[in-house]
């Protein structure tokens, strides 16, 4: 079992950005097999949708990095740790912007990119960035088209609903070849139907101690997407899982360990842990980091 965790990047961490290279140095020297970001923009004050279910969004979000910059500062402070993204916001970004901004962190880290995509679920974050949150999945589609194009040899070229890309030199390509694996987050049966079509891997997460139940948190999506991959004439066998465990406030470390091991027997081979709601700072990240990696090991 691989085990990542989250760089330090929303809440009081943004606030302390210098943490984030001396987070990712010591995670990896600790053990970490992975590192990774998310994509927020902004916390609406009365949103029209809120996290998770809920009809708030958590204040953890009131502040928050760039995720492209967080990971840079993590390429260059780590010599073997993946780097990935769950989720960047694909119907955000132009595909030429997002091509680039990928393409550098696999180049800065070496090949080590794993990139994770999504649409989000703000619509107050969609209509501060000028997107119609309607046209998200239509938009992540192209732009799994786009970024094929973009990282391929030779020229691109694009031309699309959204995004027209002319005959054009992009010669800064991805280390890893033909291109970097793309993951895809989601759980509604239209973004399982996509996973299974067009990703490299699949992006569950599960709630820890709220989602016990691994069944659902991963079986069932997986089947979801295993099947539509072999409908579309893909080898289900080869889609590569990447399991969020996404612990409450109230989740203890022996919580967190449990749900990493019982995943391994449900076919997840890396895992990464979000620490958001249990530490403020990198210290504190780092030490249940630490015990977390340590529970694992002995068990």
């Amino acid at each position: 079992m691989k085990l990542g965790f989250s760089l330090p990047q929303f809440g009081a961490a943004a606030h302390r950005p210098r943490d984030i290279a001396r987070f990712a140095r010591q995670a990896e020297e600790m053990g970490a097999d992975s590192l990774w970001v998310g994509d927020r923009l902004l916390a609406a004050v009365d949103p029209e949708v809120g996290y998770a279910g809920a009809d708030y969004i958590p204040e953890q979000f009131n502040a928050a990095l760039d995720p492209f910059t967080v990971l840079a500062a993590a390429a260059t402070a780590t010599e073997r740790v993946l780097l990935g993204t769950n989720v960047i916001n694909a119907p955000w970004y132009p595909p030429a912007v997002l091509a680039r901004s990928f393409a550098s962190i696999d180049l800065l880290s070496g090949g080590r990119l794993l990139p994770g995509l999504g649409t989000g679920w703000s619509p107050e974050e969609y209509e501060a960035v000028g997107v119609p949150m309607k046209e998200r999945g239509r938009r992540l589609d192209e732009c799994l088209d786009a970024l094929d194009a973009l990282w391929g040899e030779g020229t691109v070229r694009h031309s699309g609903r959204h995004w027209s890309i002319p005959r054009s030199h992009m010669d800064a390509k991805p280390v890893q070849k033909p291109r970097p694996p793309v993951y895809l987050g989601g759980f509604a049966p239209a973004a399982l139907e996509r996973v299974g079509r067009r990703a490299d891997g699949f992006l569950p997460i599960a709630v820890v101690p709220g989602m016990a139940d691994l069944a659902l948190a991963i079986d069932r999506p997986l089947t979801a997407v295993r099947e539509t991959a072999e409908r579309s004439g893909r080898d289900p066998g080869a889609l590569d899982v990447v399991l969020r465990v996404n612990p409450t406030a109230e989740a203890s470390v022996e919580d967190i360990a449990t749900t990493v091991l019982e995943a391994g027997e449900h076919g997840v081979g890396h895992a990464f842990v979000d620490l958001l709601y249990l530490a403020e700072d990198a210290d504190r990240t780092l030490d249940l980091a630490a015990r977390i990696l340590e529970k694992v090991r002995e068990r």
